[in-house]
Parts: C-alpha cells; sequence; structure tokens
C-alpha cells in the first residue's frame, strides 16, 4: 500500500469486519447479503483486473461522479480492491517474516561453526571497528591514509607517487548495459537508470587518470549503435579529458589518461533495459579481457620494458559489473574492488513491503534474485567493497550471505595477529564518499538585488537562459528558492514536499518552491510512474492554489545545473532532498559546493554528509510538518542560513576528486599484488595469435624455459638444448629455417637426453593448441558410460579429415585424470589424440606427455602448475575440507540412510577439489543451500552438483570450465572465437558458464536431458542467463556426425 497512506484507516476498518474472498458466504451474490448489486463474478473481475498504481487516480474519479448510484457501486468496487490489495500484502509479508527468520537462523548457526573452528577469543582490544571500516572524515583514523590538506603536502605526495605507473580497469555496468555513457554533455535522468551514478563513474575514471602515479585508466562500457540513441554512443574509445588540466603535475605518455572504451556485446543495433542483457555478461567478459590482453601489451611497451603492464585492479559498479569483474579478476588474477551503487536485496525487500508482487513476480519483472546472486560473486571475489556510506553497509550489505559484518571483525583481528582464519574470508568495506570537481566553481556572495543592479549596469553579462525559465512561473522572483533536484520517482518523496510547502502558510509567504524533475516533452510520453507523481504534484499545487509559487521546468541541460544551484544560491535559498531513502545524495555536496544550505532526509547517505559538513537540517522525510518546519527555519533565521552556508564552503573540500582518489589508492596499495603467475619469470614471452614461422620460434623459446610440468613441484631442467640451437641459429635470416632446425634439436634432444623428453610432449601440446585453427572443447556432463564415449567418437568424426592438424580436442569433464584415462583407454581411444584435459569442474589442467614418469598414477601426463598457482586464491585448504566434512555428516545423519547419503570421494579429490559421492541426489540440499551454507561460514569456493547428480565437487573460486577456457585465452593467446563448445541439453550445475561468450557452442540433442533435475530450485531459472539469440549458440538436430557436421557448417567452423 505504498504510495496510498490517504486510505490506511478506511482499509484497517475493511479488513476488520470484511470476511476473506475464498469465505464460504462470498459464494453467495452481494446483492443477496443486502450490501451491493454486482455479481461475485463482477467483483472478483474489480479486484483482480486492475493495475493498482492508479488507484488513487481512480478513487478521486469515482469520488467526483454526480450520480449517486453510479458513485456508491464505483466506491463499493474500490473498497473490494483495497481490500484484496491489502490482504495480499500481508500475506507477503509473514511469508517474507517467515523466511528473514530462517535465514537469520541460518546465519546465527553459520556463525557460531565458523568461530568453533577459530577458537581463539578475541579481546576488546582487538575487536577492531563495529563494523567494516571507518568513514574516511570521521571516527578512528587507525589504518587510514593521513588526509591531505595543503599544496606543499599534495607536491611532496605527489613526487613520491610519479614513478609509479598504474594501470586501473573500472566497469561500469549498468551503463554498461544501456551503454549511455559518454564524458560530455551526459544524458542524466533519461531513464530510469540513467542517475547520480553515470556522472559519478565518469568522473572517478577523469579523476583518478589524472592522480600522480597513474598512467591509464579504462572505463569499459556498452557499445551502442542504435537509431534511438546518438552516434557518440558508437564511438569505441572516448578519450576523457582532464578538467583541471594546468594543475596535471603526472608525466603524460602516447596512451595514459583516461578513456571510455565501448566493448561490443548483445544484440546488434537494439537499446534495450539492462534486465534483458544478463545473458550476454559472458560475451562483454572476453571482449573485455582481450582488450585488456592488447593494452596490457601497448603499455608493456611504452612503460613496462617490453613486459605487460597488466591492471592493478579492476573495480566493477552495480551488480552485473561486478559478476563481469568476478570473471575478468579471475582470468587475470588481478584484484578486483566492487561499488555496488543500489543493491538488489534492499529493492527486493522495498517492493515486498509495497505488496503488489509476489518474490515470484518481482524476480520476472527485474530479474532481482540473478541481480542479488551477481552481488554475491562480488563478494566472494573482490578484495574491497567500496561505500558511500555507513547506512550502506549497516542496514544493506548485511542482508547478504557473503557478508556477516561480526565475522569480518573476528576474521580482521585475526589477520592482524597473523593467526589462521582456517580458509575463511571477507571483504574489507571501507566508506569513501563520492568526490565533486569545485574548480570551476565560484560561490556568489551577493545577493539578488545587488546582482539585478549590477546586471542592469554592465548588460554584458546576461542571466543563464535557464534562470528566466523558472523565474517565469514566479509572481516574486525575488523570495528565496527552495530547490528541489530529483527524478518524478515515488521513492523521491516529491508530494510530500509540495504537501508541506502548500499547508505551511508562513512558507509560502517567505519562499518560493523550485522542481528540477527531468526532462519531458509531454506527460503522456513518460512512464506511468514518473506520469503517476508529476500529474500528483500538478494536482497538488491546484488544491493549495500554488500558481506563482512553485516552478516546474521542463527542460535542461546538464551544464546548466550549476546554474540552477547559482540561482537558489543569490535567492538566499535551500537545497531539499526528502527522499524516503538516499542512499549518498550527491546533489547535496554539488549544492553545498555553490552555498546552498540544506534540508535532507535523516535516511541513508545524507547523515554521514551532514556530519562532515554541518550545513542543514535532516528531517523525517514521512513527516510532512517536520520537513516544512525545517525548510522555515532555514528561509527565516538569516544567521543561521549564513552559518550553515559557510560551513559547507569551509568543508566541502574533503568531498573532492582528489581526496576521494587518494584514499582510494592508498586502499589497492593495500591490497595484495597479484597477476599472472608466469609473469614472474623474465622470459620476455608475448601471446599472439600469429601464426608466423617466428612467432612458432617464440613459442618454442619460451615453452622451453618456463613450462617446468610436474606433478611433485620438481624443476625440470633441459632448456640448454634449446638456447644452444637458438644461440646457433641467431645469424639466420630465414626464420622458417631456424624454427625447422629448432624442432629438428627438438626431437634429437628428446633422444640423446631422457631428461629433455619430460617437456617435449606437453611444451608440444601447447604449442599446438595456439597454431590450431579451431579447438574443440567436448563438455558433454555425461557420466562415464557407453553413451559418453560414443558422444567423443561422433564429434572426432564430425571434424573430418584432420590430418592437417587444423582443429585440436580438448575434454572437460568433472572426473578426475585417472579416470578419463582409463576410460579411454578402455574404448579405445587414445589419450595422445587430445590436446588438453580439463578435470575435476576445471580445478585441474592437463597436457599429455611422451613420459609417463612424473604424471599422477604414472600416466603420460603434465600438470599446469602455473594453472594451479593461479587458482590458488582464497581456496580454504584444509579449513575448508573440515567444514566439508561436518556438512557431510550432519547430511547423513539427518536423513538417516544406511551406508549415508554423501560419501567423501578420495580418489577423485585433488589439491584443488574435494570430490563427494551422492548415494541420491533428491535427498541432499540443493546446490544453492550448499553455497549459502558456505558464504555464511565465510568460505569462499564453487559447489558443482554433476555427472547426473551423482557427484559433488567443490572447487576454488577462481576456478571453472569456463574460466579454464579464458586462462588458455591468456596464457597461450588460444582466440576464445577460435574455440567451440559441446554441450548436452543441459549438463552440471556450472553448465550456464559454458553457454555465452565468444567462443561457438554446440547443444547436442537429447543429450544429458536428465540433468534438468540437477536445476530444479534454482534462485533464478535458467532461461534468465542463456543467450537464446546470439549467433554462436547452436543446437544440432540429432546428436550423429552428419548433423553435428551440418551443425558445425552452420557456424562457419567447416565448410559444406
Amino acid at each position: 500500500m505504498a504510495g496510498n497512506d490517504w486510505i490506511n484507516s478506511y482499509l484497517e476498518a475493511i479488513l476488520d469486519v470484511g470476511p476473506p474472498l475464498d469465505d464460504s458466504k462470498s459464494s453467495l451474490l452481494l446483492r443477496e447479503r443486502g450490501r451491493f448489486s454486482p455479481t461475485r463474478y463482477f467483483v472478483e473481475e474489480v479486484i483482480t483486473g486492475f493495475d493498482e498504481t492508479d488507484l488513487h487516480r481512480s478513487w478521486v474519479r469515482a469520488s467526483s461522479i454526480r450520480n449517486s448510484q453510479e458513485r456508491n457501486t464505483r466506491l463499493e468496487n474500490m473498497c473490494w480492491r483495497i481490500w484484496n490489495l491489502a490482504r495480499k500484502k500481508k500475506q507477503l509479508e509473514g511469508e517474507e517474516a517467515q523466511r528473514t527468520a530462517r535465514w537469520r537462523a541460518k546465519r546465527e548457526r553459520g556463525r557460531r561453526e565458523a568461530t568453533a573452528d577459530m577458537s581463539e577469543d578475541l579481546s576488546e582490544g582487538e575487536k577492531g571497528d563495529l563494523v567494516g571500516d571507518t568513514s574516511v572524515h570521521g571516527g578512528s583514523t587507525r589504518g587510514r591514509m593521513p588526509r591531505i590538506s595543503s599544496v606543499d603536502v599534495m607536491e611532496n605526495w605527489a613526487s613520491q607517487q610519479k614513478e609509479k605507473k598504474l594501470y586501473i580497469v573500472l566497469i561500469r555496468q549498468e551503463l554498461l548495459l544501456h551503454g549511455l555513457i559518454r564524458g560530455e554533455n551526459m544524458e542524466l535522468g533519461r531513464d530510469s537508470d540513467t542517475g547520480g551514478q553515470v556522472k559519478y563513474v565518469v568522473e572517478l575514471a577523469r579523476a583518478l587518470g589524472a592522480m600522480p602515479g597513474v598512467y591509464r585508466v579504462d572505463l569499459l562500457t556498452r557499445q551502442v549503435s542504435a537509431p534511438d540513441v546518438d552516434w557518440s554512443y558508437g564511438e569505441p574509445t572516448e578519450m576523457l579529458n582532464p578538467l583541471n588540466s594546468e594543475n596535471d603535475i603526472q608525466e603524460t605518455g602516447e596512451s595514459s589518461g583516461a578513456y571510455i572504451v565501448r566493448i561490443p556485446f548483445g544484440p546488434k543495433n537494439k537499446y534495450i533495459p539492462k534486465e534483458l542483457l544478463w545473458p550476454h555478461i559472458s560475451e562483454f567478459v572476453d571482449g573485455a579481457l582481450s582488450h585488456i590482453i592488447q593494452m596490457s601489451k601497448v603499455l608493456g611497451e611504452q612503460i613496462g620494458g617490453g613486459e605487460p603492464v597488466w591492471p592493478v585492479a579492476i573495480h566493477g559498479h552495480y551488480a552485473d559489473a561486478g559478476d563481469s569483474a568476478a570473471l575478468l579478476s579471475g582470468a587475470l588474477n588481478v584484484p578486483m574492488l566492487f561499488t555496488g551503487h543500489s543493491l538488489g536485496r534492499d529493492k527486493l525487500e522495498q517492493l515486498l513491503k509495497q505488496g503488489r508482487q509476489s518474490r515470484e513476480e518481482i524476480n520476472g519483472t527485474y530479474k532481482i534474485m540473478r541481480r542479488i546472486e551477481a552481488e554475491e560473486i562480488s563478494l566472494d571475489a573482490s578484495e574491497v567493497v567500496i561505500t558511500s556510506t555507513r547506512q550502506e553497509i549497516e542496514e544493506q550489505w548485511r542482508l547478504y550471505d557473503g557478508f556477516d559484518p561480526v565475522l569480518e571483525r573476528k576474521l580482521r583481528a585475526r589477520i592482524k595477529r597473523n593467526v589462521s582464519c582456517y580458509g575463511r574470508f571477507m571483504p574489507r568495506t571501507v566508506v569513501i564518499p563520492p568526490g565533486m570537481e569545485f574548480h570551476h566553481i565560484i560561490p556568489h556572495d551577493a545577493d539578488i538585488d545587488r546582482e539585478t543592479e549590477g546586471n542592469e549596469d554592465n548588460p554584458a553579462t546576461p542571466d543563464p537562459p535557464i534562470w528566466s525559465e523558472i523565474m517565469r512561473f514566479f509572481t516574486n522572483p525575488r523570495k528565496p528558492m527552495i530547490l528541489a533536484l530529483a527524478r518524478p520517482d515515488p521513492k523521491k518523496n516529491i508530494m510530500n514536499l509540495v504537501k508541506a510547502f502548500g499547508e505551511c502558510k508562513q512558507l509560502r509567504e517567505l519562499a518560493n518552491l523550485t522542481l528540477i524533475m527531468g526532462n519531458r516533452d509531454a506527460i503522456d510520453e513518460m512512464s506511468s510512474t514518473n506520469a503517476s507523481v508529476l500529474l500528483s504534484v500538478l494536482k497538488l499545487i491546484d488544491k493549495y492554489d500554488l500558481y506563482g509559487q512553485v516552478a516546474y521546468p521542463k527542460h535542461h541541460k546538464q551544464f546548466e545545473v550549476a546554474d540552477i544551484y547559482r540561482l537558489a544560491a543569490k535567492t538566499k535559498g535551500v537545497f531539499i532532498n526528502a527522499a524516503f531513502i538516499e542512499p549518498f545524495g550527491l546533489t547535496l555536496i554539488e549544492a553545498a559546493a555553490h552555498g546552498l544550505p540544506m534540508v535532507a532526509t535523516k535516511n541513508g547517505g545524507p547523515v554521514d554528509i551532514h556530519r562532515v559538513l554541518d550545513n542543514g537540517l535532516l528531517v523525517d522525510p514521512h513527516n510532512e510538518q517536520s520537513i516544512a518546519d525545517a525548510l522555515l527555519k532555514l528561509v527565516a533565521d538569516k544567521q543561521l542560513w549564513a552559518r550553515c552556508r559557510q560551513n559547507g564552503l569551509k568543508n566541502i573540500h574533503l568531498f573532492s576528486w582528489p581526496e576521494h582518489c587518494k584514499t582510494y589508492l592508498y586502499r589497492i596499495a593495500n591490497c595484495r599484488p597479484r597477476q599472472p603467475q608466469w609473469q614472474k619469470t623474465d622470459d620476455g614471452f608475448e601471446n599472439s595469435a600469429s601464426d608466423s614461422p617466428s612467432d612458432s620460434l617464440r613459442d618454442i623459446h619460451d615453452l622451453s624455459l618456463n613450462l617446468k610440468m610436474s606433478m611433485d613441484g620438481e624443476n625440470v631442467e633441459g632448456s640448454g638444448t634449446f638456447d644452444d640451437v637458438l644461440d646457433s641459429e641467431n645469424s639466420a635470416a630465414d626464420g622458417k629455417n631456424r624454427l625447422e632446425n629448432a624442432i629438428l634439436a627438438l626431437s634429437k634432444g628428446g633422444e640423446e637426453n631422457p631428461q629433455d623428453a619430460k617437456v617435449d610432449s606437453s611444451m608440444s601440446k601447447s604449442l599446438a593448441l595456439r597454431r590450431r585453427k579451431f579447438i574443440f572443447v567436448i563438455a558433454i556432463d555425461c557420466e562415464i558410460t557407453s553413451d559418453f564415449l560414443h558422444i567423443i567418437e561422433v564429434i572426432i568424426e564430425a571434424a573430418g579429415d584432420n590430418s592437417a592438424g587444423s582443429i585440436g580436442f580438448i575434454l572437460s569433464t568433472a572426473s578426475s585424470i585417472t579416470e578419463i584415462f582409463s576410460f579411454l583407454e578402455s574404448g579405445g581411444l587414445s589419450p595422445m589424440d587430445f590436446d588438453a584435459f580439463i578435470c575435476n569442474s576445471g580445478s585441474e589442467l592437463y597436457y599429455p606427455a611422451s613420459t609417463s614418469e612424473d604424471g599422477p598414477s604414472e600416466l603420460p601426463i603434465r600438470a599446469d602448475l602455473d594453472y594451479q598457482s593461479h587458482i590458488d586464491y582464497r581456496w580454504g585448504g584444509e579449513g575448508l575440507r573440515k567444514t566439508l566434512v561436518r556438512w557431510v555428516a550432519s547430511i547423513n545423519d539427518k536423513q538417516g540412510a544406511e551406508g549415508g547419503l554423501v560419501g567423501e570421494d578420495e580418489a577423485g579429490s585433488g589439491t584443488h577439489c574435494y570430490a563427494f559421492k551422492l548415494k541420491n541426489q533428491a535427498m541432499v540440499p540443493f546446490v544453492k543451500e550448499l553455497r549459502k551454507f558456505m558464504r555464511i561460514q565465510g568460505l569462499r569456493c564453487h559447489v558443482v552438483y554433476c555427472q547426473n547428480g551423482t557427484k559433488m565437487n567443490v572447487i576454488p573460486l577462481l576456478a571453472s570450465r569456463s574460466q579454464v577456457l579464458r586462462y588458455l585465452y591468456v596464457r597461450w593467446g588460444v582466440e576464445l572465437s577460435r574455440m567451440v563448445v559441446f554441450v548436452g541439453e543441459c549438463g552440471d550445475t556450472d553448465y550456464e558458464g559454458l553457454l555465452g561468450g565468444l567462443h561457438k557452442t554446440v547443444i547436442l540433442k537429447e543429450v544429458c536431458s536428465d540433468a534438468r533435475k540437477l536445476h530444479a530450485n534454482r534462485n533464478y531459472p535458467l532461461e534468465h542467463v542463456v543467450p537464446s539469440d546470439s549467433p554462436n549458440l547452436v543446437e544440432s538436430e540429432g546428436c550423429n556426425s552428419n548433423d553435428v557436421r551440418a551443425t558445425l557448417e552452420k557456424l562457419g567452423v567447416l565448410k559444406g
């Protein structure tokens, strides 16, 4: 009933006396009960057939009907509608209360178990801060970068930083989805997703690019070339020019600065809302990964001495950017930061409180559960979570499974004491308010009378056009202006503001009210919600007869916002933000910078802003009298107004972009440095997709020096043969001859020195991966049976004559490497026919080798130890295993099944995989419940139900079958567009990750359809994340070689 408080008292009376609609009496005609004439059918149609957003409008229309009988009929219908709506609301509230109680019980139980594992108690002095980190503007200064307030200190700090040359990647996924992000003339207010966060992320990138020590900042977004948006959103790159270039003290280079980089993905030539772009996240990640790798090489040539310069951090903004940043961070093994801006769980709670929609209906409209899962994934992968206010931490982030402020405090204290956390981790939450550019703002001290006289004497300085556009509304434009700048959204509480103004006679006499409510051409063209708010405002203006006292211009440009603030300050006015909840309140900072005192909601970020600036009053947004009293106090008391103005101007520098960026960079510097592990060697390796002989020779040189692969971690020395050959061939001009000689020496060296043979096959297989025209990745999630063998044979047969070696094969399964080898050999297939094996759901990567001396179980393979090191980040190890064993015991005890439902599979487990056998998957908790359990415990990992529910693998956070493919691209330069992934109609619970991206996907019809049971009771339907309209995703007509070949021809992989 949010927005319909006017009827609450009448509604409660109906609820007290009215029987439920499904009561036995309700089957009678209302006429028979002597109350009303329409039939029950009509009443039910009234109840179920109307959109409740027009409830107030319908009530007003019905009340104005002159015919008493018709008026009474319609009002009775309204009562039924309201009664039904409230009953539905109370039912949903009850269900949500039960759900919340269960969640809190699970969290408390998980916290107790985690604390029990970490048996050492903490003293009061070791407990750290209450929640997350302290604000950068107050409280404890422990562990916080000292604030820099003078020019001398700033220059000193800059001189210390100038030798650093950092590369930072920002991802603005909310705008990435819409693509409407550009450096100039931002279309703020164009739609509900294009708000203040757009300006925030552009200015953050621009400010970071101008900081000492930062060489380049890339802001990645979506490229949109659609007829209904400006052409500039289709430009691949856009440089963000620094606003204060004369003070820029850092060195510049060919590729230095801040840039908007637009990645093409999703439907072409179409501008669609963000809820519809979830299936295309993987496509963006692959495109962004390609850009980052290429840019790292470019920067390496410029500032890295020939070595790639990887990003020092990847920062995701908004939920789906967090999801993308987690994948990119995992693929590149670099630190991730996250800013949520607007959180899904908070939005879900607000929508449920309204009582209009059930959880399922909300999810269908907003894809809210996919959004929440993306935010949980962001918590899993982030080093630092940046918020604007404490309220965001205390009231929003604590709603998530992956963040517990109490457990976070305990873990942080243990880290400070260098005590084991048993594999548990919580991201660091840091309050860093958004910054603002102030160099162009010059607050005006003169009042409007003196300004007006000056303009009459000096007509060369005319007033900005927007001033006359606003002042034409006022009978007396000299009165102080109360300014509100917000979209016509119900949560912005504009109607209560107008009511407060209209009902306070003194306030109306002393001040004017200006409402800047976005841009509009016609009310009928606005969204129904925005139009409803605007119409309500217009009706209130008419009701209180506020003509000549309220301005509501239809249009303004972004650059005119500063002029609007200036006008309000000249009239000695007040800025007000009366939103029910304001996550931060950037407009409050902008207003303060122009010398405007503020009246703001006491709910959310304005509390922190007021604590720093002390330039106004906080109010209860639900209390119209409180709003009116605060406005009247500031307008009437000139001394209070002047003091608030002065406080704001004095303290506003604390919200400048340099202050924000210094704290931001300090937090990045405190992250543990990470980058692709093989870069620790001095090999000068460069990834390349080229097939030139010189590239191939460089491959051999790199592989001979660096691919030291053995299961026990022994260094394999055998590169001397290659070095000798390469040195002896330095004088050869023909690169092709050098390649032939090197390969010949390689084969001879294998004969002469058995030790050299240890790297021979694995090296050649890695080289072969790069030189294949296509890579067929067989990721069919069947149990290891003859059917699986048949599918492999069908795919190999469909590839046709492969004597030239243009097609390579990779087997990707949930099984261990020993199981795979045994299975292939029993079926008559040679493991040497494959280029690589992805095992245990992506936690292990192997290459076939010609010797079995160091392979597991003496198999002729080599493990990619670089990959093992790559995925080790946040792996829980023994602490995770103990928690899993305890969970298994609780499941077995609860079900009481003979022999146990779940058993540890020691043979199928590995260093980075804990495998378990499931006897009856239907009796085991759904995978989402186990993921929730792990997150509540602070354990970051992937849980995968696989092989039709007979097995469960728990693997590292950075490991997955889809991420291995990106690793092969980063490590060996195997282009993702040259990969073809074969999957069934369904698969393991990691199935969705294999469907999207730049690689091509073939779905084999009627294969693994039984695995759908693993996806029952998901947080969100699989359809929400499957790119069904992607040209890279094709379903075969059947599972035979002819149908598979026809599908490959359709994808352009094979020629017809």
